[in-house]
C-alpha cells in the first residue's frame, strides 16, 4: 500500500510536470518504479500509466490538436513502436537500465542540439521521423525530449503542441501495451499498477493546464534537462549496483 501511495504522490506531481512541458512525466517516474517494481515490469507499468496521461492531455487539449500531424507521425511510429517492444523482451535487465540511463544522459545534448538547429519540417518529415522515434519508443520509457523538437519544428507551440503530441503518444503508447499483451508480458499485477500510475498522471495533466501559458521558454528547458540528468544518474546508479 505504501508503494502505490508513493507512485500516486509521485505521479500526480510527475502529471503536472508532463502536462506544463509537454514531456517528462515518464522520466520522473521511471527511477521510482524501477525500484519498487524491477526494470522489466517498469517499462510496460510506464507504458499503461503513459496511456492515462496522455488522454489526459488530449481531453484538455482537445480544441487545439492539429490531426494531421498526429496522424503523419503515428503513421510509421506505431509500426516502429510494436518492433521496439519486441527488441526490449529479449534484453536483459541490467543492461535495460543502464541504457534508459545512459539514454536519458544522451538526450541532454541532443535535444540542446536540436532546437539550436530547428527548421520548420512538412507533415513528410513527420512521417519519416515518426518510425524512427516510434522504435525508440518502444524500447525506452520516453522519447519526450526527442518528439518536444519535432512537434515544435512543425509550427506547433503551447496548447496545439501539448494536445497534439499527447494524441500522437496515446496511439504508440497504446501499441506498445497491446504487443506487450500479445507476448505474455503484461499480467495483471502490472495492469493494476499501470492504472494507479496513469490515474496519478492524468490529475496532474489537469491540474498543469493553468500554468501553461505562464512558463517562460527558458524555464521550460531547463526543467527538461534537469529531469534527464536526474532520471539518467539514478538509473545508471541501479545498474551500477
Amino acid at each position: 500500500m505504501m508503494e502505490y501511495l508513493l507512485v500516486l504522490f509521485v505521479g500526480v506531481f510527475a502529471g503536472t510536470v508532463g502536462g506544463i512541458i509537454g514531456a517528462g512525466s515518464s522520466l520522473m517516474l521511471m527511477p521510482l518504479l524501477t525500484v519498487l517494481f524491477g526494470p522489466q515490469a517498469a517499462v510496460p507499468i510506464m507504458a499503461i500509466g503513459s496511456i492515462m496521461g496522455n488522454l489526459g492531455r488530449v481531453l484538455a487539449w482537445r480544441r487545439e490538436i492539429d490531426w494531421r500531424a498526429c496522424g503523419a507521425y503515428c503513421l510509421t511510429a506505431i509500426p516502429g513502436a510494436a518492433l521496439g517492444v519486441r527488441t526490449l523482451l529479449v534484453l536483459p535487465p541490467r543492461a535495460i537500465e543502464l541504457g534508459l540511463g545512459l539514454f536519458f544522459l544522451t538526450m541532454i545534448p541532443v535535444r540542446r542540439w536540436l532546437v539550436r538547429h530547428a527548421t520548420r519540417i512538412a507533415l513528410v518529415h513527420l512521417a519519416l521521423i515518426g518510425g524512427v522515434v516510434g522504435f525508440l519508443t518502444g524500447i525506452v520509457v520516453s522519447t519526450g525530449p526527442i518528439t518536444v523538437p519535432i512537434f515544435t519544428a512543425y509550427g506547433l507551440v503551447k496548447g496545439a503542441f501539448i494536445g497534439t503530441e499527447a494524441a500522437a503518444s496515446l496511439a504508440v503508447y497504446a501499441t506498445k501495451v497491446a504487443t506487450f499483451k500479445g507476448s505474455g508480458a503484461l499480467p495483471a499485477s502490472l495492469v493494476f499498477s499501470g492504472i494507479i500510475t496513469g490515474s496519478a498522471l492524468m490529475a496532474g495533466s489537469f491540474l498543469a493546464r493553468r500554468f501553461v501559458l505562464r512558463m517562460p521558454p527558458g524555464t521550460f528547458a531547463l526543467l527538461i534537462d534537469g529531469i534527464l540528468l536526474a532520471s539518467g544518474l539514478s538509473l545508471v546508479g541501479a545498474a551500477a549496483r
